[in-house]
């Protein structure tokens, strides 16, 4: 048989395979005659496809484009480019999944176009395992509109089935341990919900104010990230990364309630028969250090035991967080806070974690977003505070 004949048969088995593909389809979804074949669903992808020029995640069988779901491509659509070889795609992506993926590539102005699968956000693990199978680089989270690569620290977490939190436990009420060994508060929350909805199991790693920054750069590493109360500053994102913050943050103070009208500036802080308790190696003693020069200042090593000694009156005056202030207040009536709606700084916290993360930093990123918009950072604020 000669070439021309050989070409001409393998057009018309084409052909049959995709008319035949096509009838399936059309049996099981009820396409109308306008769609009924796969050059019409094509034509249609393709046209859709010059409008979303960044990307996007297209079920053929609706013509609309899922919200949630891990995209990810086979293997055997790879390097199908412009409207010549959509039609191939469209022909394995009903019989498959029935999803297109496609994205404009400027570099070589070219269309690309993949038959996809979609898998359920709590299975991010079997979708990374599916994109190793598949040669992928990356598997693509709709709702959070991220890449995740496959070789990153995110697929490390996903195949160790864990991810660790390093959290110093002694900062009411964003991250405490009792002495059972179990944590609270509204940063163990919030960790928490970054691992449900990465779809692993949690575990946290004692870490302290003093030794946070060796314990995040630690060579093997201790922890993944870290939780509780760390504000975002300029000097640690200098050499970490740090993430979007998730609450509002400001340095206050904790005083004994009979003195609450003695203490209404800084200036009255810090005078030298103030006595200012501090815990060591943290943004609360950098900033007494920096602010109060006249004042005593007292460092003790347990923060989650200053409030106590404020109290019984072996300190005046607790340099602290207007997260932390009113649950003492609440539960100590012989606390006040009296600077509480006037912080002497501004800021927010947010996540810790080594620089080359940046996988995980993005999909961080993401679920902070995905907790803002859902309500569910708004719901943790009236738990806690």
């Amino acid at each position: 048989m000669d070439r021309k004949r050989i070409k001409s048969w393998m057009a018309s088995l084409l052909l049959m395979v995709c008319s035949q593909v096509v009838l399936t389809a059309c049996s099981a979804h009820d396409y109308t005659a306008e769609s009924d074949s796969v050059k019409a669903i094509a034509d249609k992808v393709w046209a859709f496809s010059q409008g979303h020029p960044d990307g996007f995640t297209l079920d053929i069988r609706t013509m609309t484009e899922p919200t949630e779901g891990i995209a990810v491509s086979y293997a055997a659509t790879q390097n199908s480019h412009s409207r010549n070889q959509l039609d191939r795609v469209v022909g394995h992506a009903l019989q498959h999944d029935g999803y297109v993926g496609g994205w404009y590539n400027g570099e070589d102005g070219l269309y690309y176009f993949d038959s996809t699968r979609l898998f359920p956000e709590s299975s991010l693990g079997t979708a990374i395992a599916f994109g190793k199978e598949n040669g992928q680089h990356s598997v693509f989270i709709l709702s959070f509109y991220t890449d995740v690569p496959l070789d990153g620290k995110v697929a490390e977490i996903e195949e160790r089935g864990i991810i660790r939190f390093g959290t110093t436990g002694d900062y009411r009420p964003l991250s405490f341990c009792e002495a059972d060994g179990t944590y609270w508060g509204f940063g163990i929350e919030v960790a928490k919900e970054i691992a449900a909805r990465m779809g692993v199991g949690i575990a946290f790693v004692k870490t302290s104010w003093p030794t946070l920054t060796a314990d995040v750069l630690a060579d093997p590493q201790m922890f993944d990230l870290a939780i509780g109360g760390i504000t975002i500053t300029d000097a640690r994102r200098e050499t970490m990364l740090m993430s979007d913050g998730y609450l509002a943050n400001g340095k206050t103070i904790l005083c004994r309630a009979s003195e609450a009208g003695r203490f209404k500036s800084l200036a009255d802080i810090d005078q030298p028969d103030v006595r200012v308790m501090v815990n060591p190696g943290g943004l609360n003693e950098k900033f007494a250090r920096e602010n109060l020069t006249h004042a005593e200042i007292v460092v003790h090593e347990k923060n989650e035991e200053i409030p106590t000694l404020v109290a019984e009156g072996h300190a005046d005056v607790m340099i602290t967080e207007i997260t932390e202030a009113p649950y003492y207040v609440q539960h100590d009536a012989r606390l006040a806070a009296p600077l509480l709606s006037e912080p002497f700084t501004h800021g927010e916290i947010g996540v810790l974690m080594r620089q080359g993360q940046d996988d995980l930093l993005q999909l961080v990123n993401a679920i902070i977003g995905q907790m803002k918009a859902d309500g569910t950072l708004d719901r943790l604020h009236e738990q806690y505070f």
